[in-house]
């Protein structure tokens, strides 16, 4: 009798781990790259070098007022458009302003100066639009700040 209530047992967990489901079949929903997105900075170099006078001058602007970036050695590069949106000014140790362009259709620049506990002045920025394949980093080489050329996914995951 035990023999016979130990296999019935085994056969009923059996039937209902065959029936019974966990989990759905259904796939997790991931946005997969758009491959075939658009560059909209092709016609550019790879490195633009930008002053820090201009990035400083950008940080004053108002919201509303017209304003923009160029390249520092020539003048291959212009960015143009209206300021979004600058920060607060709560905290002093960061300010930081959002260029809508007008010239590169649905392209953003945001530019960031952070005071670093140790006295040091540290800036970051990148010229962005999520229409597109391409996108500028700004990068301090050399001493010198240079916006660089990067793909859109290899900073964004989508």
């Amino acid at each position: 009798m035990k023999n016979f209530r130990t296999t019935a047992l085994c056969a009923s967990l059996a039937i209902i781990s065959l029936f019974a489901s966990a989990q759905n079949d259904q796939k997790i929903p991931i946005n997969e790259p758009d491959l075939n997105r658009p560059k909209l900075f092709s016609n550019l170099p790879d490195k633009i070098q930008v002053s820090v006078d201009d990035l400083n001058n950008l940080l004053t602007q108002s919201v509303g007022r017209p304003s923009g970036l160029k390249q520092s050695n020539g003048s291959e590069f212009q960015f143009e458009g209206e300021v979004v949106s600058t920060s607060e000014s709560i905290d002093t140790r960061i300010q930081s302003v959002v260029i809508r362009s007008t010239n590169f259709n649905g392209a953003s620049l945001s530019i960031s100066k952070i005071l670093n506990d140790d006295g040091t002045v540290s800036y970051k920025g990148r010229i962005i639009s999520f229409k597109h394949a391409d996108l500028y980093e700004l990068q301090k080489i050399d001493n010198q700040f240079v916006l660089v050329k990067r793909n859109f996914y290899d900073l964004v995951n989508e």
